[in-house]
């Protein structure tokens, strides 16, 4: 059975698309770098979307902080250019958040690296130590 997709999902993908083109395109603030939007969460109501965000190269959380807020602040501006391109009779208030999953993701990658090299090493070691064993 093919899966069903509601209106509401049909609204956060068209918004999504929309916005990352309306906010590197009409977005003019300088403290506002690259901004990758990874997924619109429309309410089934369809009156409130949150938009999750993360920021390109920027781990400074003083800088985070400032670039939602930029984000928060444009959000009428950006819901208003959103009702020009998108033809729905409301568009949903706009509530940007930043995401952790991706940085979240290569934390957890690092330490997976980190067991898996201080496994092998520590592996080696063993293997060393049993080739000087059977030479006695």
């Amino acid at each position: 059975m093919a899966r069903e997709f509601h209106r509401a999902d049909r609204v956060a993908d068209a918004m999504r698309r929309e916005l990352s083109q309306l906010i590197q395109r009409e977005v003019r603030d300088p403290r506002l770098g690259m901004v990758n939007i990874n997924d619109v969460e429309v309410s089934r109501d369809l009156a409130s979307a949150k938009v999750f965000v993360t920021l390109v190269g920027e781990d400074d959380p003083a800088k985070i902080k400032t670039s939602m807020d930029v984000l928060n602040k444009a959000a009428g501006f950006l819901r208003s250019q959103l009702a020009r391109a998108i033809q729905i009779r409301t568009i949903p208030r706009l509530q940007f958040r930043y995401d952790e999953t991706s940085v979240r993701g290569q934390e957890l990658s690092a330490l997976i690296d980190k067991a898996v090299q201080s496994d092998r090493s520590h592996h080696d070691d063993e293997a060393g130590d049993n080739d000087g064993d059977d030479k006695e």
